[in-house]
């Protein structure tokens, strides 16, 4: 058990390596949550057609965006498998003595560096145009365990696609396919008793709402979590665990 935590601890060294020689790739996804922030939030401020329970909109939008950056983001993750598998570096790692379980772990700890990188970003604009969320020490560790847990769920989610689809092409057409589905079909920009019934049903079985759940109610003053944080966090942790275990069973088939 130790070995595998050190092989996963490394391959996520490897993998984080890699933003040093693009680390333009962090500001460039982080443009689009801030202009959701922004943009999305400066309107709908100004016309208070969400019922957010007395709390400012920009505030209870901010932790649904932080979740955004860290979904858009993790979901395209897998997509570095299929260019490793064109390389030939898939090959390689299958032939290592490193558990698929580690080789995966590794990359989703990797998903939860570059989400928190990312994320960061986009908390230190909020902070700089006033948006009044916790900032102590507590809250903002909390803050970064429930992203790590949340860039892990949806980059093994990323890594199974990247097992099942054959190019590149297909990977993002899926990816674009079912990102925007599970941001709207969440509490991230509306709370989910606005939500019409069908609605309200998927958004229960979304990881991404217990996620936002969770930020909201550790970051936003004047709010509780509405399953409970605890529960939240055995979602989330239960969701990421079964999705990293089903992506070590698939991962040998991104070279088939």
């Amino acid at each position: 058990m130790k070995r595998s935590f050190l092989q996963a601890g490394v391959i996520a060294e490897m993998e984080m390596l890699k933003i040093r020689h693009e680390p333009s790739e962090v500001l460039t996804r982080a443009v689009q949550p801030i202009l959701w922030l922004l943009v999305f939030g400066g309107v709908f401020s100004q016309v208070r057609v969400i019922p957010t329970d007395g709390v400012d909109y920009m505030e209870f939008l901010t932790p649904g965006v932080l979740a955004q950056s860290v979904l858009f983001m993790s979901i395209f993750y897998g997509i570095s498998m299929i260019w490793e598998r064109d390389m030939g570096i898939i090959q390689k790692f299958l032939t290592s003595p490193v558990p698929r379980t580690a080789l995966v772990a590794g990359r989703a700890l990797s998903a939860g560096g570059r989400g928190l990188l990312q994320a960061g970003l986009v908390l230190v604009v909020a902070l700089t145009i006033g948006v009044g969320i916790r900032a102590d020490p507590l809250s903002l560790i909390s803050v970064l365990f429930i992203l790590v847990l949340g860039a892990a769920f949806f980059s093994c989610m990323s890594m199974c696609i990247a097992a099942l689809v054959r190019t590149r092409e297909k990977f993002m057409g899926i990816g674009q396919m079912i990102t925007m589905p599970l941001f709207f079909a969440s509490n991230a920009i509306y709370p989910v008793s606005m939500m019409p019934d069908w609605l309200k049903a998927v958004a229960l079985v979304n990881p991404l709402t217990y996620e936002v759940d969770a930020l909201r109610a550790i970051m936003v003053h004047g709010t509780s979590s509405s399953f409970g944080i605890w529960f939240d966090c055995l979602v989330l942790s239960l969701s990421a665990l079964g999705m990293c275990l089903l992506a070590a069973k698939l991962y040998p088939r991104v070279v088939r």
